[in-house]
């Protein structure tokens, strides 16, 4: 099998940077290509070689499969990393990567295909004896189904799109009103499935009331072995996006941690996976955990696995793409210390209402002892587009216990300084310094309790030019 020497990088902005710093350790060109709208962006002068691939709308650019697969024949790549978000998942990319006889940095195209179903990954996993949040293990057709799993498990229970993603596709009913209105909420899901995901096919989850969110990560090659990576803990979210990310949990006990293991490498085996993958998971208040989904590409909280087991991961999915086998067994992958990320956005640190603009000054955190790791893209006189994802960057900090750790997130943050725009630095800080999140007493409802959250007073959010 012959070794990949040149990576085409399918995505935009700090992931970017992320695998070209690999690449770049093992010695692998890397191509990079661009929207309009990121013209400007660093990167571009310190890959092999760049392209531009249309105006800045996404569906016009990063979107575009015709156009990456024409600057993969151009190019000469041999390889793609799609990074996370955009066609990441994607496997129709995936297949029409491998009929241009590249290689594809992730999963088997069959098997993206198949796990774009969550309920084909809620099958599985129930077949394997991993418990599922109750509700129906496949998809519904009409609202008397919706009724029938209410009497069965009880309100509230979720609506979710069978091929959603991203925190989108998600109607909660607490309780039905009439049948005309669960038929309304019915038919606006399966509307935004359609325009969005390409299917509007529905399935119903009980809620679980006030969760924490587990998700092991994992890297699985093609010679059946599995080996998981320590657990993340990402209940700090809004709107079903994360904010705050950190391994380990604190509520994860050794034995809890054996069992997610073992339903992680069952599912894993199950559907033959290949490369890096995540399988997320809810704790209920009692300490049960359930399977939710697979996430089937590199995250975007990966550095909190890498910092507290000493692993690149990217590095890992070049060599499991090239065939290679895992070298270490799962007794060598101790988890050391603690590791917290925080995700920054362009936007009010209250509201959450993007902030696009243009950064008129930017300080960094010291990231030179290794402990602590900044994730971007952006330098003075970035413009924040509304055309993507406003996060500007990732700060991700270790420590040899969570209070070092919290400790060392806090001064970091302190030092962060973006002005221009709108960020959610405040915001970071605010959750640092919470005596419930200092204590590690939260749930995913963490921020819909404002007076849990006292605002930080001496930083002030910039206001927009």
């Amino acid at each position: 099998m012959a070794l990949i020497k040149k990576v085409l990088i399918a995505n935009r902005g700090e992931i970017v940077n992320r695998i070209m710093r690999t690449c770049d350790t093992l010695g692998i060109e890397t191509v990079v290509v661009y929207s309009q709208g990121d013209k400007d962006a660093g990167y571009i002068s310190k890959a092999a070689a760049s392209y531009n691939i249309g105006p800045a709308a996404p569906i016009k650019s990063y979107l575009n499969v015709e156009a990456l697969i024409a600057v993969i024949k151009q190019s000469g790549a041999d390889a793609v990393h799609p990074g996370y978000g955009f066609l990441s998942e994607s496997a129709f990319f995936a297949q029409a990567v491998a009929e241009a006889g590249v290689k594809w940095i992730g999963p088997d195209p069959g098997i993206l295909k198949n796990i774009e179903s969550k309920c084909y990954c809620r099958v599985i996993a129930d077949s394997m004896g991993v418990p599922v949040t109750p509700g129906t293990i496949g998809v519904i057709h009409d609202i008397d189904a919706i009724y029938e799993t209410a009497e069965r498990v009880g309100l509230p229970i979720l609506l979710k799109l069978d091929k959603g993603g991203g925190g989108k596709g998600i109607e909660k009913i607490g309780h039905f009103e009439s049948r005309a209105v669960t038929q309304a909420i019915f038919d606006r899901l399966q509307r935004i499935g359609t325009m969005a995901f390409a299917s509007g096919e529905v399935y119903v989850e009980k809620e679980v009331v006030a969760p924490r969110h587990i998700e092991v990560q994992f890297m699985a090659d093609d010679h059946g072995s599995v080996r998981c990576l320590g657990e993340r803990e990402c209940s700090i979210q809004r709107r079903y996006q994360k904010l705050v990310e950190e391994s380990p949990s604190v509520v994860v006990t050794d034995e809890d941690r054996e069992k997610l293991y073992a339903y992680t490498e069952k599912i894993a085996r199950a559907i033959k996976y290949s490369g890096a993958g995540t399988i997320e998971y809810l704790r209920n208040s009692e300490g049960r955990y359930y399977f939710m989904e697979i996430n089937a590409r590199l995250q975007v909280e990966h550095p909190v696995s890498e910092l507290v087991t000493g692993l690149d991961l990217v590095a890992w999915q070049i060599r499991v793409a090239n065939g290679e086998k895992l070298s270490f067994i799962q007794e060598d992958v101790p988890l050391k210390g603690h590791a917290i990320e925080c995700r920054i956005y362009a936007e009010d640190p209250q509201t959450f209402k993007p902030s696009p603009g243009t950064i008129t000054k930017l300080v960094f955190p010291d990231t030179g002892n290794g402990t602590v790791r900044l994730e971007h893209a952006i330098a003075e006189g970035y413009r924040v587009s509304p055309f993507y994802d406003p996060m500007l960057c990732k700060l991700a900090v270790w420590g040899e216990d969570r209070s070092a750790c919290i400790a060392k997130v806090q001064a970091a943050l302190g030092q962060l300084v973006v002005e221009g725009v709108s960020t959610t630095i405040p915001r970071a800080i605010a959750i640092m310094e919470d005596k419930n999140f200092m204590a590690g007493n939260f749930t995913t409802n963490f921020l819909d309790n404002e007076e849990e959250l006292q605002w930080h007073t001496h930083y002030k959010p910039t206001c927009l030019v």
